[in-house]
């Protein structure tokens, strides 16, 4: 038990956090996020968007980690602003189409289904951006996660970022440095590296993310050392040397579906799907200790999950009258 607090004591160190103003104005005019943003312009808005994912997770498990998984990638190109959402049209280039997000990212059409909900109930009121903040704390909470109040006023975006997507978010196959400046680039620290991490204890990657792993780590033609050899052996019927790039594992075997913390205890069996989860292990003592703090003690990590989105979510919003509030979650107005 002392050794849980000496680590939570040191989580909490590690942490800075932005006050989050809690204002009653209908307009953000000062550029704060805060829960109650609609609560006059739009008052079920969070009851529309809750309503709608939760019929889209139950329709199909998967889609909770893939709503999830949209927030980051858009909060990590140039902030929380639903460029991500954005189909080509005119001068832009969709950040769909990024080696990032190319026939993997998914869940445009629950958004879609969200802002014609939101659209119907109160015109041109609620961000894309917001929508996707909102979906990923739905999500995680339907997949048995925690849950937090979402700070709320952001809003869309007028271009996106093709190369910002191909070079901001983190890839599985990227060192353990290059990972963690990713991160703190946006204002991110090793504990919100670690504990987002965590949400890899949902939803599935594609052969292609991981088969280096498999059987060239190293361009030596050899697998990955660091990775429990039954465990590759397993993959490999699946996941062969050619072919099968689109075949989809789970990401944590043992919980697919479930948010909880056997993400972290399978990286400690060396049983972390990904290159960019395992070196989380094997390549930093500190990281190593959240892990181990976080396969020990589920509530310490749920608690510092929800801190850490919140922190996420804060990554750079458009606020007051910049960009605009879309009608469409694909188009600019």
């Amino acid at each position: 038990m002392a050794k849980i607090l000496s680590l939570f004591i040191m989580v909490t160190s590690l942490l800075v956090f932005s006050p989050i103003l809690c204002l009653s104005s209908k307009t953000n005019y000062y550029g704060y996020l805060y829960p109650q943003f609609y609560d006059w312009s739009c008052p079920n808005a969070k009851e529309i968007v809750k309503s709608v994912v939760a019929k889209a997770v139950t329709r199909e498990a998967r889609m909770a980690a893939s709503l999830l998984r949209l927030h980051f990638h858009d909060c990590f190109v140039k902030g929380c602003d639903a460029s991500l959402l954005l189909d080509s049209s005119g001068p832009i280039i969709s950040e769909k189409l990024s080696n990032t997000n190319r026939n993997s990212a998914r869940g445009f059409e629950v958004i879609d289904e969200i802002k014609s909900a939101l659209e119907m109930e109160c015109p041109q009121t609620v961000s894309c951006a917001d929508i996707l903040a909102l979906a990923a704390r739905d999500s995680t909470v339907l997949a048995g996660g925690p849950s937090w109040e979402v700070p709320l006023g952001r809003r869309d975006s007028r271009d996106a970022s093709i190369s910002g997507s191909n070079n901001n978010i983190p890839a599985p196959n990227n060192t353990f440095d290059t990972i963690l400046t990713k991160f703190k680039l946006k204002g991110l620290d090793l504990v919100d590296l670690v504990t987002l991490s965590g949400s890899h204890t949902i939803g599935n990657a594609r052969c292609t993310s991981f088969k280096q792993r498999l059987y060239n780590q190293s361009g030596n033609n050899l697998p990955d050392y660091t990775i429990d050899q039954s465990y590759a052996t397993q993959l490999r019927t699946m996941c062969p040397k050619f072919g099968g790039d689109q075949n989809l594992f789970f990401l944590d075997y043992v919980t697919p579906t479930k948010f909880d913390n056997n993400y972290y205890k399978n990286l400690l069996a060396s049983r972390g799907l990904l290159n960019s989860d395992q070196i989380l292990v094997t390549k930093n003592q500190a990281t190593l200790e959240l892990v181990k703090l976080y396969a020990e003690n589920n509530e310490i990590f749920f608690e510092q999950f929800a801190k850490s989105m919140v922190k996420m979510g804060n990554i750079s919003p458009l606020t007051g009258y910049k960009g605009e509030i879309r009608k469409n979650c694909r188009y600019m107005n």
